[in-house]
């Protein structure tokens, strides 16, 4: 039997807390791995997702030799190293005379393989081919725009697949208002065959258009690549409508100084600053003022009038 490890410090119970199910998920991270034998087109292009993805992202460098996603028992270690690093996408590049400049693109389900889409890389341009305004380089974590061209993403099943993967990794953070003079990017995904996507990356030009919204222009900065699809394995229906399931309840925000009672009910403190009325000015036509000039006064001809007395 397996032994059941808890957190014994605090620091570890908040970590522990962090990775379980939340109502509001975070951005998802990518994880992304070298096969046993990869090809120099590849390192390229897991270098340039990496980059596309900094700060969303977890790179190995290392090579791993018994990952087989599309068999039994190979997906193994891609669900150790998504525990570790908590990741919920993963890339796998391998190279070979049968797949060559293969790419595996999957989404994670509680740490578990949910779905995959095996590419196949062609006519890979890095970033470094493209020459462009250095002004115009998309800032890192900036929001992207994502556009789909083509009927084929709607009608054939594996360019279906494939959008939601690619709109699972390209998204970045899930946001509800976007300030348009942040988005200085874009993905274009153009369904070019019934199996083969032209996918690149291009930077937002905002031009003057005579009117409150700007014109916007492409601007192509790389990396640049043709995806022929391969292999894929969606998810089962079952699995599917559990990983949709969304609760009804939305997050509380802590009341400070309140609670609750079954009699009286919600019951809140107050809590008043010391008043300091000591050192209070009080205003010129109070009636206590009022009434003590008066009294100031009518003391003072009561003197004058004494030494007039006695003065006669």
């Amino acid at each position: 039997m397996l032994r059941i490890k808890t957190a014994k410090t605090r620091r570890g119970k908040r970590e522990l807390e962090k990775r379980a199910p939340q109502l509001v998920e975070s951005g998802k991270k990518t994880l992304l791995l070298h096969g046993t034998k990869t090809s120099a087109v590849l390192n390229s292009v897991l270098t340039q997702i990496y980059h596309l993805k900094k700060g969303s992202a977890v790179k190995y460098s290392k090579k791993n030799d018994n990952i087989n996603p599309f068999e039994s028992g190979g997906e193994t270690p891609l669900e150790f190293f998504s525990r570790k690093t908590d990741c919920s996408i993963f890339v796998y590049g391998s190279h070979s005379k049968k797949r060559p400049n293969n790419l595996i693109i999957g989404r994670m389900y509680d740490h578990h393989i949910y779905d995959l889409v095996e590419v196949g890389v062609e006519n890979f341009k890095p970033l470094e081919s493209f020459s462009y305004d250095k002004k115009l380089a998309p800032k890192e974590g900036s929001k992207p725009f994502i556009c789909f061209i083509g009927e084929g993403f709607e009608a054939v099943e594996e360019l279906k697949h494939l959008k939601e993967v690619l709109l699972d990794l390209l998204h970045g953070e899930v946001v509800e208002n976007i300030n348009l003079a942040g988005v200085d990017r874009a993905y274009v995904i153009s369904a070019v065959s019934p199996n083969r996507v032209f996918f690149t990356h291009c930077a937002l030009r905002l031009k003057k258009s005579g009117s409150v919204v700007p014109r916007m222009e492409l601007v192509e900065v790389g990396p640049s690549m043709d995806m022929v699809i391969r292999r894929h394995r969606p998810p089962n229906e079952g699995l599917r409508k559990e990983a949709m399931k969304t609760s009804l309840q939305k997050p509380k925000k802590k009341e400070k100084n309140v609670k609750g009672d079954p009699l009286q009910g919600k019951i809140g403190n107050i809590y008043i600053p010391d008043q300091k009325i000591g050192e209070m000015a009080l205003p010129n036509k109070s009636k206590g003022v009022k009434r003590e000039r008066r009294e100031a006064k009518q003391n003072r001809g009561d003197r004058a009038s004494k030494r007039t007395k006695e003065d006669s």
